[in-house]
């Protein structure tokens, strides 16, 4: 049978997502990819072997369902986040899109609103429109930061139903420091996220929103091991909040929707936690390395406490980007004018960045 081809427009598509495009970044097969904030750090061989072998053992019962409540993982997560939390503060899911998910479908949908200060990351809106429920933008100050009074005001007068915070914040990479995050709780009548997706690339000894949960039912803090536990292909996100929090969540999700799978492997990799984190020293020192060498190029770094860079004064960014692209190293055009943001790579990639944008002539 012959195909018949028609556009998105003709089909019976909710109204809310028309005219809407899907998250994703540009992928290209270019020697250098330093544009999705991956972790470009293999996982150590050693740690790959205890995961296959973990994974091959689940294997042998992959004909049963797999454990509906992860209580392993979720003890591994606990032990892992310390903070006196318990498996019953944890949750997990196929990424940490998919926990944002689960706790939009729980608080959100029609008729309900979230709130985020932009620029911010991008999937947040996507996954409240996803729901059906409006997203409300705020604003930041020129650096990308923003007060205390700043976020309260603003989160009282939307008053809405969930609060995202990107601490530190994509794609700006700047931090949101605690005050603000007890503001904004203070005067949010809803549920308030703290994501915390790059916090293991904060510099040692900072606090995290886990020391506010206690006494905050309506907190929830979330993490991902794509980032600083180098599994971006495993898919796995989760959080800290209280039990209640983690209930509601069960009537949302779907049955069995961690497989055993990815039960075994995350598990596997949090067993190996301390190696798998030596590689953040440096990587965080590649990113500092990109700050310093594009400000003496004459633009502009914005702090960073996470994997990648932000830098303004790019007159024309999508040159900047094509030209960098031309000479096999791609990064992200976020959209925010006159910035670029790239990740921190290996010392050979984080080379063969700077060398690539040195070679297009300073900023000045």
């Amino acid at each position: 049978m012959g195909r018949v081809n028609v556009r998105l427009d003709d089909l019976p598509l909710r109204a809310d997502l028309r005219g809407l495009t899907p998250y994703g970044a540009p992928q290209a097969a270019l020697p250098v990819a330093l544009n999705v904030n991956e972790n470009t750090h293999p996982v150590p061989q050693d740690v790959a072997d205890d995961i296959m072998d973990s994974v091959a053992l689940a294997l042998r019962e992959v004909n049963r369902y797999p454990d509906r409540e992860f209580t392993e993982l979720r003890q591994g997560f606990a032990d892992y986040l310390g903070h006196g939390l318990t498996a019953e503060n944890i949750w997990a899911a196929n990424g940490s899109n998919e926990v944002l998910q689960h706790i939009l479908q729980a608080f959100a949908g029609p008729g309900r609103t979230a709130f985020g200060f932009a620029p911010t990351y991008s999937m947040y809106p996507l996954l409240t429109r996803g729901v059906g429920a409006t997203w409300i933008a705020g604003t930041r100050d020129v650096d990308f930061t923003v007060t205390p009074e700043s976020a309260a005001e603003q989160v009282s007068e939307a008053a809405p139903d969930v609060v995202f915070l990107c601490s530190p914040n994509n794609p700006t990479g700047t931090p949101v420091p605690l005050d603000v995050i007890e503001a904004v709780y203070d005067a949010a009548p809803g549920i308030v996220i703290v994501d915390e997706a790059y916090y293991e690339f904060a510099p040692s000894g900072e606090r995290s929103a886990l020391t506010l949960l206690p006494g905050r039912e309506r907190l929830i803090v979330s993490r991902t091991m794509s980032k600083a536990f180098a599994f971006a292909g495993a898919r796995v996100g989760y959080l800290a909040a209280d039990p209640a929090i983690v209930d509601a969540l069960r009537l949302v999700r779907l049955p069995y929707h961690l497989s055993a799978l990815t039960q075994a492997a995350a598990s596997a990799a949090l067993r190996h936690a301390p190696t798998m984190l030596r590689m953040v020293d440096e990587i965080v020192a590649q990113r500092d390395r990109i700050s310093a060498t594009v400000e003496a190029l004459g633009y502009r770094p914005y702090e960073s406490w996470s994997n990648f860079v932000l830098f303004g004064g790019v007159d024309d960014p999508r040159t900047v980007w094509q030209g960098l692209y031309d000479r096999g190293v791609l990064i992200r055009d976020v959209g925010i004018p006159h910035h670029l943001r790239v990740s921190a790579g290996t010392e050979e990639e984080t080379t063969a960045f700077l060398d690539a944008l040195a070679s297009l002539g300073s900023a000045t």
